[in-house]
C-alpha cells in the first residue's frame, strides 16, 4: 500500500530539517476537480453578472422610453386642456352674444342638490335656445331675445308699505337693512316680471318664503320676488316683461300679505323705487332714496 502513495519532502534551507508528507495518489485528481468546479462557478458568476448588467441596461432604456412617452402624453394633455379652455371661452362669448349665459347671481340656486336639476337644465336650454333662435318672429333676429332687460314696471298693483334701506325690524324692532321694497296687495294678486329674463330659481327661499329670482340677460340686472303664495315658472324658463310669474302671498318671515321686491345691479342691491313706472310715494322716504 505504501508504494501507491506520493512522498513529498520539504527541506529547511538553513537548519536542514526535512518534512516528509505522504500524499494519496488521488489527491492531484481531487485538486484538478476542485479547480475545474471553481472555474465553472466563476464562469457562472461572471455570466450572471453579465446578464444582470444587460437587464439593468434594458430597464434603463425602457424607463427612458416610458418617461418620453409620459412627457409626450402630458404635452398632449396640456394641449387638450388649452383647447378645452379656448372652447369654453368661445362658448361663454357665444352665450353672451345670444343672451343665454346663466347669471352669476347665486347660480347654485338654479340646480340645488336635488336629482331634478338635469331635467330642469335640459328644459332651460331648450327654452332659451328655442326663443333666441326663433327667426319666425318678425323683428326679432337671433341674439336679440332679451330686448327689455331693465326693470321698468311695477311687479304688482298695490301700495309700498316698506322702503329700501334702514328700518326697524317688524319682529324685534331692531335696526336692520331692508334690501328691497314691500308692496301691499290682496292675497293672490298676480305678480309679473318687471323685465325680460330667465328664471334663476323658483323655490322656497327661507325667510322670503316662496321666491322667484330672475336674471335679465347681460344687462347686470336681476330681480327677486318674495313671500309668494305660489309661483308659475321653473328654473331656466324665459319670461317677458309683464308675464305673470306668481301670486302675492304671506309665505316665509312676514307679518302680512305683500310682495317683497328687490332689484340687483352688478350683484349689488339698488333701490327698486327708481325703476318703477309712474312712481307714487306712499311711504316715508328713506335715506336710501
Amino acid at each position: 500500500m505504501r508504494g501507491n502513495r506520493f512522498l513529498i519532502i520539504i527541506a529547511h534551507p538553513v537548519h536542514g530539517r526535512l518534512l516528509r508528507m505522504r500524499v494519496p495518489p488521488w489527491t492531484p485528481h481531487a485538486l484538478a476537480a476542485a479547480a475545474f468546479c471553481f472555474v465553472i462557478l466563476l464562469t457562472g458568476l461572471v455570466a450572471d453578472l453579465s446578464r444582470q448588467q444587460s437587464l439593468n441596461e434594458r430597464l434603463v432604456t425602457e424607463h427612458d422610453g416610458i418617461q418620453s412617452e409620459y412627457d409626450s402624453l402630458q404635452t398632449t394633455l396640456d394641449e387638450r386642456d388649452r383647447q378645452l379652455e379656448s372652447l369654453t371661452r368661445l362658448a361663454y362669448q357665444v352665450s353672451i352674444a345670444y343672451g343665454l349665459r346663466r347669471g352669476d347671481l347665486e347660480i347654485e340656486d338654479v340646480y340645488g342638490s336635488e336629482p331634478r336639476p338635469a331635467y330642469y337644465a335640459s328644459l332651460s336650454q331648450y327654452d332659451l335656445l328655442h326663443y333666441a333662435l326663433d327667426e319666425s318672429r318678425p323683428g326679432n333676429p337671433a341674439g336679440a331675445a332679451l330686448a327689455n332687460t331693465t326693470p321698468a314696471i311695477w311687479p304688482v298693483k298695490g301700495h309700498i308699505t316698506s322702503s329700501y334701506g334702514m328700518r326697524s325690524d317688524p319682529f324685534d324692532g331692531t335696526g336692520s337693512f331692508h334690501p328691497g321694497i314691500d308692496v301691499s296687495a290682496p292675497y293672490g294678486t298676480p305678480v309679473v316680471a318687471t323685465a325680460d329674463g330667465y328664471v334663476l330659481s323658483a323655490e322656497w327661499e327661507g325667510a322670503l318664503g316662496h321666491g322667484v329670482k330672475i336674471r335679465h340677460g347681460q344687462s347686470g340686472f336681476a330681480t327677486v320676488y318674495g313671500h309668494l303664495k305660489e309661483y308659475f315658472v321653473r328654473p331656466g324658463q324665459f319670461v317677458r316683461r309683464g308675464e305673470v310669474i306668481g301670486q302675492v302671498g304671506r309665505s316665509g318671515r312676514t307679518t302680512g300679505k305683500h310682495l317683497h321686491y328687490e332689484v340687483h345691479y352688478n350683484r349689488m342691491t339698488v333701490n327698486p323705487y327708481r325703476y318703477l313706472r309712474d312712481r307714487e310715494r306712499t311711504y316715508e322716504t328713506s335715506l336710501a332714496d
